[in-house]
């Protein structure tokens, strides 16, 4: 289980991509409610252009400081922390979005399977190997697969030159849907040229991989002379889209890269909001609590409302081990962002930490409220679970343990928590029923596992 000490505002949650069909190996997203809100924004209008609802498409964002995204079935897009740090611009995401958005319309993944398992392959998209190359050189360009996964460079043939053009076009067409011009596509894609440029990379000749992909520069032709007809092309960005992503790129960057770079990119003499979020965050994971609060201090000084820096005050404070001073500004950080589930769960954290038990009532009623919204929150459960053992709750905290070990890929320890929690609890309630299920979930991963090995 997480310690009680485990970072909650960005908190890196150990995932398995497709729950019922991933292999054994485990990738790392990141969870911050700040970002998924920009992400689904960014996202929204170009679903709704692929004729797709918003809120049925996902986009997650992995723990991978390579620059690439990819699809691996369902409706859900899969962004690496690196391909947000290379962007410039929210627009340049946004094209990568509705690239991978024609994947999943067109039925790539479903087309490529073979009847094999979805989540047996990391689909490189939008991105050249060129692109990985940029990230550590010609041995990552064989290798840009998602950390932990051993796909072979042969699983990336699936994807055919028609394939990667019609989802170009699907893209550009998504972007034209939403009124988005393709400048920022097309200035990512200039972006990943100049890689290839820059690190000398270039395809071989019977080299399978690239010469099923459409070379950088055909792309940009074919594109430009698409996206430049476009009655959106000279529409500028959205300024406020841009003011958030700059933000959320600072935020990740300052959580993310080693303190000593965050603090090159973002000098003290720059007293931005981005730069003051990155140094927050650079001070705080050295434990350097004055300097981290000077800084969330200076944020909340220009927004006292924003609750996303309330949010970053009541963390810095709740693991300085001051949960009580961290009281304030996550119960308001929790109010002013509408329950948001990732928020509460820090808050629901917070009142657990005073170790008041006069808190605890309304930490389970934060927690359950939180996980009802969002189930796929492992360190929700793992709180959840940990005050309904403080309450004397045997059966749910054993639920709430193995729904937080089923998230985490822990197959044999969520058998044994649904089973300790089917025993306690009456049969054919709520409780009882989807302890059952996650019984069957555990062995049926289990069985796979046997299987493969």
């Amino acid at each position: 289980m997480p310690s009680l000490r485990l970072p909650a505002l960005l908190v890196m949650v150990p995932v398995l991509l497709g729950m019922s069909t991933v292999p054994a190996a485990a990738q790392s997203i990141l969870r911050d409610a700040e970002t998924e809100a920009l992400l689904h924004d960014m996202a929204a209008p170009l679903a709704k252009g692929a004729g797709l609802q918003p809120g049925n498409v996902d986009i997650v964002l992995v723990n991978d400081h390579t620059v690439n995204a990819f699809v691996a079935g369902g409706q859900a897009v899969y962004v690496n922390s690196g391909l947000i740090d290379e962007a410039d611009t929210a627009s340049q995401v946004q094209g990568v979005i509705a690239h991978e958005l024609g994947h999943v319309t067109g039925g790539h993944v479903v087309l490529n399977m073979g009847g094999k398992s979805a989540t047996n392959i990391s689909l490189l998209s939008l991105l050249l190997g060129a692109a990985a190359a940029a990230a550590g050189g010609a041995e990552a360009a064989m290798g840009v697969v998602m950390a932990g996964q051993q796909a072979a460079m042969g699983s990336y043939l699936a994807y055919t030159r028609s394939q990667e053009a019609s989802a170009d076009a699907a893209g550009a067409q998504y972007l034209s849907a939403a009124g988005i011009s393709g400048r920022g596509s097309l200035d990512f894609f200039k972006k990943l040229q100049n890689m290839e440029f820059r690190y000398g990379y270039r395809p071989q000749d019977g080299d399978q991989f690239y010469s099923s992909h459409p070379l950088t520069g055909d792309r940009i032709a074919t594109l430009q002379d698409t996206y430049e007809k476009d009655p959106a092309w000279n529409k500028p960005d959205d300024a406020k889209l841009q003011q958030r992503f700059v933000r959320a790129k600072a935020k990740l960057y300052g959580f993310l890269a080693d303190p000593a770079q965050v603090m090159r990119r973002y000098p003290v003499t720059d007293t931005s909001v981005p730069a003051r979020y990155a140094r927050a965050y650079a001070y705080h994971r050295q434990s350097l609590f004055a300097q981290a609060r000077a800084e969330t201090e200076a944020l909340i000084a220009t927004d006292p409302r924003d609750p996303y820096f309330l949010e970053l005050d009541g963390q810095i404070l709740l693991e300085a081990g001051k949960p009580a001073e961290a009281l304030g500004p996550l119960r308001q950080a929790t109010a002013l962002s509408g329950n948001t589930p990732l928020i509460a769960t820090l808050f629901g954290h917070a009142l657990i930490a005073t170790e008041d038990p006069a808190n605890f009532r309304e930490a389970q009623e934060v927690l359950k409220n939180a996980v009802a919204r969002d189930r796929e929150n492992p360190f929700a459960w793992y709180q959840l679970g940990v005050i309904y053992a403080a309450n004397g709750d045997m059966p749910r905290a054993y639920l709430a343990s193995a729904e937080q070990q089923i998230l985490s890929g822990r197959a044999e320890e969520a058998l044994r928590s649904a089973q300790a929690a089917e025993a306690g609890l009456t049969a054919n309630t709520p409780d009882w029923l989807r302890a059952q299920d996650i019984e069957m979930q555990a062995r049926a991963q289990l069985e796979r596992g046997k299987k493969r090995r």
